[in-house]
């Protein structure tokens, strides 16, 4: 039976009919999706879809898969209908995420009552393969004797039995050249060797390493922080001698020039130390009254006591220094003397 020569054109014409209407339920398929993979942090986010004909909002709606798996929802997390352009799958830090070193792929699609978009797939990722390293956190310094000692945490929590994390330090005293100590897997560093009572400046770095894979990832400098060391042993009885030779030099020198002060002025340290003299209270008052019998008061004040020794002593001379003795008062006594014996 032979199909009316109409029908195939309604089914051309139909055919040709629905495909505009497919398009029109299409919604704008989410644009520029990512992964953001720093320290434990696995978040995908991507940029909202906007519609000038509808004003209700778009959902989406996240998926992942593993290498040998098929597409799945996230049950974890609140990805099935939501709102935001992003998806945390490790929030507030109670989610592990996705394992580390499995393969994972992603994709976004929106959705708006019954209509959707295409599927936007992110590149697979591998945590341990493409994440972005902080720097050590929680970093302590300790001045030390001619030294540092530096303590710090990982970036974040790893699978030592997978991974490892190694450290380099880079320090350098102020104006000075850059030097470098690691890699060192402990995470207590002792920078010794430092010249002591001098400022060094310092920077720590984190390696991961992943051995069976034969990656290792660089992580972000930390912040540069400047410490001051304190003095050793040495430094210390150095110091305590030269502060007691300088303590005695100082002696030294003070009394030196105060005693050349006191001979160079010796008269004017008298006379500031010593008070003026002051007339008797007697003169004084004559000065006063110059009419005052001034000999007549002080023979009143004298006292009329004779006058009292404790001893006596009797000087005799020889004859001949007597005889001499006897002539020369016989001279001193002169013709005064001796008239009286001329008028006999």
């Amino acid at each position: 039976m032979r199909l009316p020569p109409l029908l195939p054109l309604l089914l051309l014409l139909g055919g040709r009919a629905v495909s505009p209407q497919d398009s029109l339920s299409q919604l704008p398929t989410p644009r520029n999706p990512k992964i953001r993979l720093y320290n434990a942090e696995q978040v995908l986010s991507w940029e909202p879809v906007s519609l000038s004909n509808d004003t209700r909002p778009v959902t989406y709606r996240v998926q992942y898969k593993y290498t040998a798996s098929e597409w799945d929802d996230v049950a974890e997390v609140n990805c099935r209908k939501t709102t935001e352009t992003w998806c945390n799958f490790t929030e507030a830090g109670l989610l592990q995420g996705f394992p580390r070193h499995f393969n994972v792929s992603l994709r976004v699609q929106a959705e708006l009552g019954d209509r959707v978009s295409a599927w936007a797939t992110v590149p697979w990722f591998q945590h341990y393969r493409n994440v972005t390293i902080g720097p050590p956190e929680n970093m302590e310094v300790a001045p030390g004797e001619g030294s540092l000692i530096i303590r710090f945490s990982a970036p974040f929590d790893i699978d030592t039995s997978m991974v490892t994390f190694e450290y380099y330090v880079y320090y350098w005293e102020e104006a000075g050249t850059r030097k470098v100590k690691g890699p060192v897997k402990s995470n207590f560093i002792s920078l010794d060797d430092l010249k002591p009572l001098r400022v060094y400046c310092l920077q720590v770095q984190a390696e991961l390493v992943w051995s069976t894979q034969g990656i290792s990832l660089l992580g972000n400098l930390s912040n540069t922080s400047c410490h001051k060391t304190t003095m050793d042993a040495a430094t210390k009885l150095e110091q305590a001698i030269l502060t007691f030779v300088g303590a005695s030099l100082s002696v030294v020198l003070l009394v030196g020039a105060c005693f050349f002060m006191i001979l160079r002025y010796r008269g004017l340290i008298k006379y500031w130390f010593h008070s003026p003299p002051k007339i008797p209270l007697q003169i004084g008052e004559y000065l006063k009254d110059p009419a005052q019998p001034i000999l007549e008061t002080l023979d009143k004040d004298s006292s009329p006591k004779e006058d009292v020794w404790d001893s006596v002593s009797i000087i005799s001379f020889p004859e001949k220094e007597q005889d001499a003795h006897q002539s020369t008062l016989n001279q001193s006594a002169g013709p005064a003397q001796l008239s009286p014996e001329r008028g006999h």
